[in-house]
């Protein structure tokens, strides 16, 4: 009988590398590349495991400590992974030995989920240790392509694959022996079969129908068969190297990508897939389908991904005439353009957030309509110290309103003399504010224009016009 309260998933945890089921090349991967840091400091300082969820990526990063008698540190998916959080953690970890002066190894999990507003900064605080560090590090994920490219340039990528179902069975098997549950052997295939591949959710169904009995019978079975996620690329193969059209169309079923995503995969890698007039057909399905899209944009009629849907899938796949030599499926190359001007995309947000507090107009207004004006003023050198110091501006804004690098010595001698201009109250002589006539399109921002004031001013002596921002 089986003990109560007890998840057998971490009851029967593998403890060692060698109780890992499956998975017979990457744990040797795994082991040939710790054993570098066992000999010294290795040219890849961080390994990655990749593959979908239950296959053993974070059992093998526990089983490899233990075998190695490696302290672990781990820093997991619920924690947040800022910059600074990372920094924290796995940064004074990389640096710093056990405290009996042994190796440690810092495991992060889910490394292809660090983005978005909670982990902005974390990718790039992550292969700066990497670079830096004199610890191992392991990183974990389910989809490799959700990893950053200077994250995975510096890992040793390390594939883990699902588990056959005769081997999940023969896993189950030794854990009913242990539990003292006599099964039928068509009981544990069934269970396998319906994991599809996951071990853990294998053993969490076995767990579910078998728990308080002595004898498992394939009746007592009736868990529901899990639906399998398949990757972006599995359903790039069934469309473009796939001959059932069915097969891939319900494969787009069972992706987290809008049909807006993935007409943009298949329309990147067409070309590299197809040749001569099988490209001119495919197109033409695609463009069918570029047709619904936009009807379901400007109608809202969302029914319409279904037309689409089939027509950039089995319409892509009925153009094809012939097989082709399997090329490398890419990413679209728009998104990659969006990853590589990020950092500058979020520098125009940050002025512009600062320029629409300043005059009281939105971020949007304030990029498209005065952040032009900001920079024609910043041609003038007393200027751009002004407007750097009451809004506060960092080295790298400044260096992307001048059109220059944060390097070069004007951007350093303006941020220098706009932070002593803060210090020293000077920003207080300017005004930034807006007027508003009915609508953002009537606003005005007025700066005073920069001259030297007299020791004393006479009574008498009228008060200089402020200078419209517009009259530039």
């Amino acid at each position: 009988m089986s003990s109560v309260n007890v998840e057998w998933s971490e009851k029967y945890r593998p403890k060692l590398l060698s109780e890992i089921v499956g998975n017979a090349k990457p744990v040797s991967e795994l082991s040939a590349w710790a054993k570098g840091w066992q000999q010294g400091t290795p040219s890849k300082r961080a390994a990655i495991l990749y593959g979908k969820p239950g296959i053993g990526k974070t059992t093998a990063a526990h089983a490899l400590a233990r075998d190695l008698g490696w302290d672990l540190i781990e820093l997991n998916a619920s924690d947040q992974r800022t910059a600074a959080s990372i920094q924290k953690v796995a940064g004074l970890a990389s640096t710093t030995s056990a405290l009996c002066g042994g190796i440690r190894l810092i495991v992060l999990d889910e490394a292809d989920n660090i983005h978005g507003t909670a982990d902005r900064g974390g990718a790039q605080a992550l292969a700066k240790i990497i670079k830096n560090t004199s610890q191992p590090i392991l990183l974990t994920a389910n989809d490799l392509y959700g990893v950053s490219q200077g994250i995975k340039s510096l890992c040793v990528q390390i594939p883990f694959r699902s588990l056959q179902s005769r081997s999940i069975a023969t896993a189950l098997r030794k854990l009913c022996s242990n539990e003292g549950i006599a099964c039928e052997p068509d009981a544990l295939i069934k269970i396998a079969e319906g994991a599809h591949g996951d071990i853990r959710s294998a053993i969490n169904d076995l767990q579910a129908v078998a728990e308080g009995k002595s004898e498992l019978h394939v009746a007592d079975v009736v868990i529901s068969s899990r639906d399998p996620r398949d990757t972006i690329f599995d359903v790039l193969k069934k469309i473009f190297r796939g001959k059932n059209i069915k097969e891939a169309l319900d494969a787009t079923y069972n992706i987290d990508e809008t049909p807006d995503s993935l007409i943009a995969w298949v329309d990147e890698n067409l070309p590299t897939q197809y040749r001569g007039d099988d490209v001119v057909y495919a197109m033409h399905a695609l463009s069918r389908a570029d047709l619904f899209l936009g009807r379901v944009q400007r109608r809202q009629n969302y029914r319409m991904w279904r037309y689409a849907g089939a027509m950039m899938t089995t319409g892509v796949v009925v153009a094809r005439s012939r097989e082709y030599q399997g090329a490398r499926f890419m990413p679209p190359s728009r998104w990659r353009m969006l990853r590589s001007t990020r950092t500058s995309r979020q520098t125009i947000d940050a002025i512009s957030g600062k320029i629409g507090g300043m005059c009281q107009v939105s971020q949007s207004y304030a990029r498209l309509n005065l952040l032009p004006f900001v920079r024609i003023l910043f041609a003038d050198r007393n200027y751009a110290v002004r407007l750097a110091a009451v809004m506060n501006l960092d080295s790298d804004e400044i260096a992307h309103i001048l059109g220059s690098t944060k390097g070069t010595n004007k951007v350093k001698t303006i941020y220098q003399d706009a932070q002593e201009s803060i210090e020293s109250g000077i920003s207080a002589d300017i005004e930034l504010f807006g007027k508003f006539s009915g609508s953002e399109a009537d606003v005005q921002v007025e700066v005073p224009v920069p001259t030297k004031k007299p020791e004393k001013e006479p009574e008498t002596r009228e008060k200089k016009p402020q200078t419209s921002l517009f009259d530039f």
